[in-house]
Formats: C-alpha cells, structure tokens, sequence
C-alpha cells in the first residue's frame, strides 16, 4: 500500500478485541448485590436465632404479655341468716303453707315477720316456685342468702325503704331445700371466689 496508509518499519500493531466494558461493570454489580444478600441472610439468620436484639424483644414482648392478674374488687360478705327478716305470703290455693315454710326458715336461723296470704296483686298469680320481693339494696346479701334455701325463685324489688324481704309461694312450689344442701349453698356463697393465678 502506497500513500498515506503506507506501513513503514518491523513492528506491527497487535489486533486486539475491544473489551466489553459492559461486561465488567455488570459483573462489578451483580458482585456487590450478592454481598449484599449475603449480608442481609446472616443478619436475619442472627436475629432469628438471639430474638433480635439479643433476646431483649422477644423478653419485653413476653414480660408485656404476662401482667399479673388484676386483684379483683372485694365484694361485701352477705349478711348472716340471723340479719334477714322475712315475710313469709302463700300464693297458693294450699292452707298452712306460709306457716309451716315460716316455722321452717327459723330453725335456720332466719328471722320472721309476717306470715299470712299473699296481696291480691299475688294471690295464685305466681306459677314459679317463689317469687323474692324486697327494697332495692336487698340484692346485694339477702336475696342471695334466703336464695340458698330454695331454688327456682324469682327476684323483684319495690320501693320499701326497709330491708326486710318478701317470701311469696308459688304454685310450683313444693318445699325448701334440704337443711344439707341450702348449707352447702350457704357456706359457698361466704365463701371468697379464688383469685386468678396470672401465670402465662
């Protein structure tokens, strides 16, 4: 070749590939990307197996869920069967009823008032076993303690102002509980309710 494109000398240039810088940037990425992942996998393997921050998470989460119980409010003990007057009204078509469940109550212990038939509001309208009739505070002791006597009674409270209660028969009714059993009723009804243990 003549001209300008004439080689002169002994030397030739050496023909090379070009590189492929894409290449090696791309290879410089995926490597700094598989450190990464590498990095993050030993840290979450780290965290699972010490609970995170050395197991201090995963105890305040378990101190967080076990509180201890609350103390539940004490409630008034009721009163005892001597502190409960009772009236005692037949609502059945039955003589000598009232009598004889009113002599009955105070071998228990209870006091009586009144002993006789029930009002005509009353009087063979009650279907039940008995119907419990007191002033409003009597729920809080005496119709629970005259309750341990019988069962099937129904609770209503009108306005007296007095804390005596009303034991009106119904016509289901046949007699009082046994003298074993309305103790037993008795003494668990005194009885304070467990605390719960709080244990997680």
């Amino acid at each position: 070749m003549g001209g300008k494109y004439r080689i002169t000398g002994d030397k030739y240039p050496r023909m090379r590939r070009p590189r492929n810088r894409r290449r090696i940037v791309f290879a410089a990425l995926a490597a700094v990307v598989a450190l990464g992942l590498a990095g993050w996998g030993t840290t979450q393997l780290v965290h699972a197996f010490t609970g995170g921050d050395g197991g201090k998470s995963s105890a305040t989460a378990k101190s967080r869920d076990c509180k201890p119980a609350p103390t539940p409010s004490a409630a008034p003990p009721p009163p005892k069967p001597g502190a409960v007057t009772v009236n005692v009204y037949n609502a059945t078509p039955r003589s000598g009823l009232a009598k004889a469940t009113a002599d009955e109550l105070k071998k228990r212990g209870f006091r009586i008032g009144k002993v006789g038939n029930a009002t005509p509001e009353y009087d063979k309208k009650v279907p039940g076993t008995a119907v419990l009739l007191g002033g409003s505070t009597a729920q809080e002791g005496p119709f629970r303690v005259l309750g341990t006597q019988l069962v099937g009674t129904q609770l209503k409270t009108d306005t007296r102002k007095t804390a005596d209660i009303d034991l009106i028969i119904g016509t289901a009714y046949k007699n009082l509980s046994t003298k074993k059993d309305a103790d037993t009723a008795l003494a668990a009804l005194t009885r304070p309710a467990p605390a719960p243990s709080g244990k997680c």
